[in-house]
């Protein structure tokens, strides 16, 4: 084991700190955490962990989410600039100007979405959950916010709600193409197509399975198939040729990157055992509006 790994394994213990890390970081974060998960899972095991520190390794509305859910804990995010274009295209009065708009709708804000935008909406979802979240309102009018290619993936699925798409995206599945989708399958013709409801409607008309980030790991390991054509993060791809090398696992395209969730390193985990980062800090009034979003959701899934 390195010095860097050694550092912080012991500083750990002694900051009773928890070290959390999404699929999509780089496996060496991976490796010297505490769980590995998909952005509410972690936010949960933050909520329930005796620890009273934080280390969320991936992006700010992640970091931001777990302190929502244990305002009482200090939550650090290791890369201070890792961000997420999908949640930073939407804003509090883009928000509040669509209730404007629609009155008798619900806002359903996907939890990839700042603690500011939580805060002016009525119930937060999931990817897995979204589906759920849309069927239990009573509103037929649904206001869902910022992935329109996740509402539009729900408004599918539930065709008697009229789901108004707010026009955000995340660029990396965004930038899945029919052609990528095609081509993939054609160059692995007996591959399962696994995709994450964040891509496009004409991707996921290709799938054979569509799922969260945890659901795409969960059918792939479970699965009799032998190859497999992942529509998510290259991270997935990483963590499934490490548990799966019997299969072929092969991403939907090239290059299938989010820049921002591999910015974390173990120099910047080390940081903030070492004081050298700051915490996550929210306005009061983040800190309840959001919360009271996250924990509806709670109730219903």
């Amino acid at each position: 084991m390195n010095e860097i790994k050694k550092k912080i394994l012991s500083l750990k213990n002694e900051r009773n700190a928890l070290i959390l890390a999404h699929y999509y970081q780089p496996l060496p974060v991976q490796d010297i955490s505490d769980a590995v998960g998909d952005s509410f899972a972690l936010a949960k095991l933050a909520q329930k962990a005796e620890q009273d520190t934080i280390i969320l390794c991936g992006v700010r509305f992640m970091a931001e989410s777990a302190k929502i859910l244990c305002p009482g804990k200090t939550v650090y995010l290791p890369s201070e600039s890792a961000g997420c274009p999908m949640a930073d295209m939407v804003t509090p009065e883009d928000v509040l100007e669509l209730k404007r708009r629609y009155p008798d709708a619900a806002v359903v804000c996907y939890v990839n979405s700042s603690a500011a935008v939580k805060a002016v909406s009525d119930i937060c979802c999931t990817s897995s959950s979204a589906e759920k979240i849309v069927r239990s309102i009573p509103n037929r009018q649904i206001i869902f916010v910022p992935d329109k290619n996740l509402g539009a993936y729900v408004a599918k699925k539930v065709p008697e709600k009229e789901i108004i798409l707010f026009d955000g995206f995340c660029p990396i599945h965004d930038a899945v193409s029919l052609s990528d989708a095609a081509a993939a399958k054609q160059a692995l013709p007996d591959a399962k197509l696994l995709a994450h409801p964040e891509c496009r409607p004409e991707v996921l008309s290709q799938a054979d399975y569509i799922g969260s980030t945890a659901g795409i790991l969960d059918y792939a390991r479970s699965s009799s198939a032998q190859k497999f054509i992942v529509g998510t993060e290259t991270g997935v791809c990483e963590i499934l040729k490490r548990e799966l090398p019997g299969k072929t696992i092969v991403p939907v395209k090239e290059n299938f990157v989010c820049p921002d969730m591999k910015k974390t390193s173990l120099e910047d985990v080390l940081a903030c055992l070492e004081g050298r980062r700051n915490p996550i800090e929210l306005p009061e009034n983040e800190l309840l509006g959001a919360r009271a979003s996250l924990e509806r959701m709670v109730d219903i899934e």
